[in-house]
């Protein structure tokens, strides 16, 4: 019985060990950790590249149609 305990408590440990190493220890509930954040700001950076490219091209078509 005292093997089982100990077994539990070890993979307790480990268990929080893991999400301590990735989360950095930083993170509370509602917040993101620093990778997350850093991959959210492409996420936005890249959804207006893409805007402001799609744009341009409309512009550009407006421009090439026969008037």
């Amino acid at each position: 019985m005292g093997r089982y305990i100990v077994l539990l408590m070890g993979l307790a440990i480990v268990a929080f060990a893991a999400k301590y190493a990735l989360t950095g220890g930083k993170a509370e509930v509602g917040e993101h950790t620093e990778p997350r954040r850093q991959l959210d700001n492409v996420r936005d950076s890249t959804k207006k590249f893409e805007k402001d490219a799609q744009k341009a091209a409309d512009e550009m078509a407006k421009k090439a149609e026969p008037q």
